[in-house]
């Protein structure tokens, strides 16, 4: 019987219905290759127990509750996670929040408290060098000892590898940086991009000749910072622009646009910008005229063309937009989208 998705948010969301399921737990930025192989295993566990599959993550994750701005760069912020987590299979999310109470939990009361009282759980997937509760002191074998005492299972979790090296975040992070997003894309099982709102700006895109969709990334540090080229979309899937064209006969013909090439910048905007500013993608659709105020974008990143620069005056950042315009729209001439 399917199960509905349902984000829960907090210990005190929890309702007995939520009781008795089978769980992962995890910080699952990006959900990729690797965390799919995971949920594809709970919801092999799920099935067999009859019972639902939750992924338990936390709010903020643990490395930005300890590192704050130095921790590293997330992959995809809250939604897309949650969104991610229910394509991969995910039953129920429950997210916690990660603050000094949760962090202060010796990990059996860890257990007791989330996994047991909370949950419920009949059954565990974790990886064997999963470490929790206060100053990391739970384990594998604690989980185990005590699923032993109180009724639960444990298992390991598969390990993915692609081109020789496991599937990790860090990695996808580091092919962002390096600009490979072929190898990111190989990780991730799909390509990679970033999904926000469109929120009203300081039009100085347009005073420069190429008026922008700004996108606020809603995170402390961005794994991307640059220009690139982009393919953007609507996350629901709805068209874009219509392209008006004339036909032979002298009729106009309308046709919709789902994709839309374009070039865009994410970083802190050194040239305009002074310290502080936070990290923004800004995104300018080639050919596009249109109002996407309150829309959601989601920008598909494909190939770098520079890095951030500060320019010494607003002409010479003038010329280097329509520059990089030149630059990408030849990309895609070069670089089409293969054929479904």
């Amino acid at each position: 019987m399917a199960q509905e998705r349902e984000l829960i948010r907090g210990l005190h969301n929890l309702r007995p219905r939520h009781r008795g399921c089978v769980a992962t737990i995890g910080s699952f930025d990006g959900v990729h290759l690797g965390h799919q192989a995971i949920i594809a295993q709970l919801q092999q566990r799920a099935l067999e127990w009859g019972l639902p599959s939750v992924a338990i993550i936390f709010e903020p994750q643990p490395h930005e509750f300890f590192s704050g701005e130095k921790a590293p760069a997330r992959l995809m912020r809250f939604k897309e996670k949650v969104l991610a987590l229910f394509d991969a299979g995910v039953d129920r999310v429950l997210c916690l929040q990660f603050n000094e109470t949760l962090r202060g939990l010796s990990a059996e009361a860890f257990i007791q408290r989330i996994l047991l009282d909370g949950l419920g759980i009949r059954h565990l997937v974790v990886g064997d060098d999963f470490r929790f509760g206060c100053d990391r002191n739970g384990d594998y074998s604690l989980l185990q000892e005590m699923g032993t005492q109180s009724g639960f299972t444990v298992e390991d979790t598969a390990t993915i590898e692609i081109r020789g090296a496991r599937v990790s975040s860090t990695r996808i992070r580091e092919a962002l940086q390096d600009g490979d997003f072929l190898l990111a894309e190989a990780l991730l099982g799909r390509p990679y991009k970033i999904t926000g709102r469109v929120a009203p700006g300081r039009s100085l895109g347009r005073q420069l000749g190429a008026p922008t969709a700004n996108v606020r990334l809603h995170r402390y540090r961005s794994p991307l910072v640059g220009v690139y080229t982009v393919r953007t979309t609507a996350t629901d899937g709805s068209e874009l622009a219509t392209v008006r064209t004339t036909a032979t006969d002298g009729s106009e013909l309308a046709t919709g646009r789902r994709e839309i090439d374009g070039v865009a910048n994410v970083g802190f905007r050194p040239t305009v910008e002074g310290e502080g500013a936070q990290p923004l993608l800004e995104v300018n659709l080639f050919d596009f005229n249109g109002n996407l105020y309150g829309r959601e974008l989601a920008v598909e990143f494909c190939h770098k063309l520079r890095n951030e620069e500060k320019f010494a005056s607003l002409d010479i950042l003038k010329a280097r937009i329509a520059e990089d315009i030149d630059n990408a729209r030849q990309w895609f001439r070069k670089n089409p989208r293969p054929l479904p």
